[in-house]
């Protein structure tokens, strides 16, 4: 439901009464689709945010912090020009539906007070904002070509033309006559004519109004009194700004689903979480999944080099354990050439082939020959191949050590990414690879570079213990080199994961702590969701052989848990124990 034209309604009135009289101090766009207005009113600096993209399209204040690009778009510095230093001088909901208004005064270069105008459309695949002055379109974030829509232009320097209006009644002007009029045009289930007939109702806000007037969520309307329910709906729709009361509505294992502007009675009561504000729940809901879906779309490139480097390295991986099986012939090279010393006087002089005794298993070995040389001569070929196969048998199997070593670089990157949820993240996780000459370095500008190492998760377990949590392989050699000597260390046996790190301070891990510990280490390893084995030992047992990759490890005197942690179960101990 999130932003139907109802629940957008409500958004309006908010901002509204938070907004009016505000100024407009600054103006982002963090993304292509997406503008953050700084406004202060109140005595309160307010963050509005608001997102075009029609997969996470909202309108609402936010109390998160987002990231400017290094040159501002055209788009900001027009808003800039035009907005900074305006009044907020009302927000609203046009029609009922999906468009919002928000008037702003500013000067202009003379000094002049114009009236600007902003108006934002959640339309899906037609979301745009647009900044208007006279009916004038100044810019918008999304232009829209004669050739792309038949119905609308919208480019710089074009009138603006509101959307094609819809034949509904708006909530704020429903009169019972004009409903009853529409409904009866429909007929057949009630719930859906509401919504046809209704602006800004979508399927489940019809079944909620129909729920609370009926009793029922799809009643036919041939078994209602349709002239008491006109008058009934109309004095709903029109009470509908008294009834704000927000709420977050969260599924089965309490994350965050879906917005509601007031309790829903069609659906579970205690799944409905009251907030203060309507921002407050579309900011919870849409943040964390807006960040990570960003996040993914801007490190695809990333990902796909991850995966080549993989393929690469299980490639070269291959040929090594070809070189090592082929090298493997070489005691048939040391056996030849000794038989050769023993019984050269049995070898007839020209032959391609001789069959010598093999005193090493009591039967006979047939032994390839160079006729142009002489039995001893054919000894020393013999050893010479087998030193130089034993060489290219240490050099090989070095180089598969260094390769394997290099493939759990790459998957514990390639777990990391789908960890990560800032650039921070995705930098420390490149920062391995990149001294290990799996990606080539990137050049940041000074002003992009990290101002400080990213932090590893903290929990506090219920018996008093700190457990810390590394996010990827620059984090798991950072806990791993603070750690004591007598602090926990734990990871997922055999699979890419964190580090944790139990902090013992001068007394016994508990039990309790323990397995604490080993359920983090299961949820945050690639074994994520199912039973996981967990190695654990002392962290003096636990060591980095030298020229080894960020975050290898070898250890001793471990201990095995098999533990399982879900994502309730995770978000729970993150809440109550950090």
């Amino acid at each position: 439901m999130a932003l139907d034209g109802l629940t957008l309604g409500f958004i309006a009135r908010e901002l509204n009464d938070t907004l009016s009289g505000g100024r407009v101090d600054k103006v982002q766009q963090p993304e292509k689709d997406m503008v953050v207005l700084l406004i202060r009113a109140g005595g309160h600096n307010h963050r509005l945010l608001i997102n075009a993209n029609p997969t996470g399209t909202r309108l609402h204040l936010t109390d998160k912090s987002y990231e400017s690009p290094l040159q501002a778009p055209v788009f900001t510095m027009l808003m800039r020009k035009h907005l900074l230093s305006g009044r907020v001088m009302g927000v609203e909901q046009m029609f009922g539906d999906r468009l919002i208004r928000i008037d702003i005064l500013s000067n202009d270069e003379m000094g002049v007070t114009r009236e600007k105008k902003l108006y934002f459309e959640a339309m899906g695949r037609h979301t745009n904002l647009s900044l208007v002055q006279d009916g004038i379109i100044i810019d918008c974030l999304r232009h829209v070509t004669d050739d792309m829509s038949r119905v609308r232009c919208m480019l710089p320097g074009m009138p603006f033309d509101m959307p094609p209006a819809q034949d509904k009644s708006a909530p704020d002007e429903a009169e019972a006559g004009d409903l009853l009029r529409r409904l009866k045009e429909q007929g057949g289930r009630l719930d859906k004519a509401v919504s046809a007939c209704v602006a800004g109702t979508g399927a489940l806000s019809a079944r909620e109004i129909c729920l609370r007037l009926t009793g029922q969520e799809q009643p036919q309307m041939a078994d209602i009194n349709m002239e008491a329910y006109s008058r009934q709906l109309a004095v709903f729709l029109r009470g509908l700004p008294a009834m704000a009361e927000p709420q977050l509505y969260v599924d089965e294992h309490g994350l965050p689903k879906d917005a509601l502007p007031f309790p829903f009675l069609s659906m579970e009561g205690e799944r409905q979480q009251p907030r203060q504000t309507l921002s407050q729940v579309l900011d919870t809901l849409y943040y964390e999944r807006d960040l990570h879906d960003r996040l993914m779309q801007r490190t695809s490139a990333f990902r796909r080099a991850l995966k080549t480097a993989e393929e690469r390295a299980l490639k070269k991986l291959s040929i090594q354990d070809e070189e090592i099986d082929s090298a493997a012939r070489m005691e048939e090279y040391r056996v030849a050439g000794e038989l050769l010393t023993s019984f050269g006087h049995m070898v007839q002089k020209g032959a391609r082939e001789a069959l010598l005794p093999n005193y090493y298993d009591n039967g006979t070995l047939s032994v390839t020959l160079d006729p142009a040389l002489s039995p001893a001569a054919n000894a020393q070929k013999y050893f010479k191949r087998y030193r130089k196969a034993a060489v290219a048998t240490r050099v090989a199997a070095q180089h598969r050590e260094n390769t394997l070593k290099e493939i759990a670089l790459i998957e514990d990157a390639m777990w990391a990414v789908e960890q990560a949820q800032t650039q921070d993240d995705i930098a420390e996780i490149k920062e391995p690879l990149s001294r290990a000459g799996i990606i080539r370095r990137e050049a940041q500008p000074q002003k992009k570079q990290r101002e400080r190492q990213g932090e590893p998760m903290r929990f506090t377990t219920p018996d008093g213990f700190q457990i810390l949590v590394g996010k990827n392989s620059l984090q798991n050699e950072r806990l791993l080199k603070a750690a004591q000597g007598n602090d926990l260390w734990l990871h997922a046996k055999d699979m890419p994961g964190s580090h944790v790190i139990v902090r013992a301070e001068g007394k016994e891990v508990s039990g309790e702590a323990r397995l604490f510990a080993a359920k983090l280490a299961a949820f945050y390893s690639k074994g994520k969701g199912r039973q996981v084995p967990v190695n654990y030992t002392l962290r003096k047992h636990v060591k980095k052989p030298g020229g080894s990759p960020d975050g290898y490890v070898t250890f001793t005197e471990e201990k095995l848990l098999i533990v399982s942690c879900e994502e309730n179960e995770a978000k729970v101990m993150a809440e109550k124990h950090v």
